[in-house]
Order: structure tokens, then C-alpha cells, then sequence
């Protein structure tokens, strides 16, 4: 079986992320997202809401379990049996950052290779940073996240403003 994992904080999961997923589906036999824990950010929402969100919208698809991810991402590949690493690619200023990086998971574990895929070209503006400022600012969403996505900005941003 060709499994790969998708990680990501996806804080929150955008279109851009679920687009990347149906990608990668077509390319492996299973795909796991790996929702990953990043002590350098503050994330907008928690873990368990980033796993629910991801779950919503993907519980649908065949093929991709949704996991939480918490230490090295090639020994997390290792334990899930995956033989390949999915990263999404917007635009030249990310592939820098995501080379660097699968050279070194490379060199960490030589059996996982790395796999980038791009998305969409209406997807290729897109980022979870962006998409949390516009709501933050009261900036419709809804044509950048999934309704799940929308509801929990809500839920968030207001509970923020009550308080």
C-alpha cells in the first residue's frame, strides 16, 4: 500500500489544504493528515478543533484518516507505515522553506521521500494566516474555508469580542 502523510497546523484548514488532499488521493492509496502540534506558533484554534474541522470535512473521502502529530514528521511517517511526505506549494517563496526541509527529512530517513504538490491556481493566494485576518477583521471566509471553518471563526472570534 502507498500511504502518505499531509501535514500541516492547518489553523485553520483552508480549500487550499483540502485541495491538496483530493490531489494526493489520487496519487496513494491512503493519505493521512497529520495535524501538527508547533510550539513557535500561537494557533487561533486548538488542536481537537483543528482535528474535528479536518474530520468534518474529510470524513466523507475514502482513503484519508486525520491524525494528530506530535515529534519528528519521518519518524511519524515511519510508525504510520508511509512511504512519502505531501507538501503543498503556492508560489516559488514557499519551495525555499520545503526544500530545506525534505532534503533534511531525507537525510533523517532516506526510505520517506517528499512529494509537492500545487494547488488550484484560485487556491494559490491562500494561506490560514490570511484567512485569520480577514476574520479577525470581519472579512467574509466563506469562499476561502469549509462551513465548519466559518461556524468556528464565529464561535471564536466572538467569544473573543464578549469577553
Amino acid at each position: 500500500m502507498r500511504r502518505a502523510i499531509y501535514p500541516g497546523s492547518f489553523d485553520p484548514v483552508t480549500n487550499g489544504h483540502l485541495d491538496v488532499i483530493e490531489r494526493a488521493r489520487k496519487l496513494f492509496d491512503e493519505v493521512v493528515v497529520a495535524i501538527a502540534h508547533n510550539d513557535q506558533k500561537k494557533p487561533l484554534f486548538t488542536l481537537e478543533e483543528r482535528l474535528d474541522f479536518l474530520r468534518q470535512t474529510t470524513g466523507a473521502l475514502d482513503r484519508v484518516i486525520v491524525l494528530p502529530l506530535d515529534g519528528l514528521l519521518v519518524e511519524f511517517a515511519v510508525q504510520q507505515d508511509a512511504n512519502a511526505v505531501v507538501r503543498g506549494l503556492r508560489a516559488v517563496s514557499d519551495f525555499e522553506f520545503e526544500f530545506q526541509m525534505a532534503l533534511m527529512n531525507r537525510k533523517l530517513e532516506a526510505t520517506v521521500e517528499t512529494i509537492f504538490l500545487m494547488p488550484k491556481e484560485e487556491y494559490t493566494y491562500l494561506s490560514s494566516r490570511i484567512v485569520k485576518e480577514i476574520a479577525r477583521l470581519g472579512g467574509d471566509v466563506g469562499s476561502f474555508v469549509p462551513a465548519c471553518v466559518v461556524e468556528g471563526f464565529a464561535k471564536k472570534l466572538g467569544e473573543r469580542s464578549d469577553q
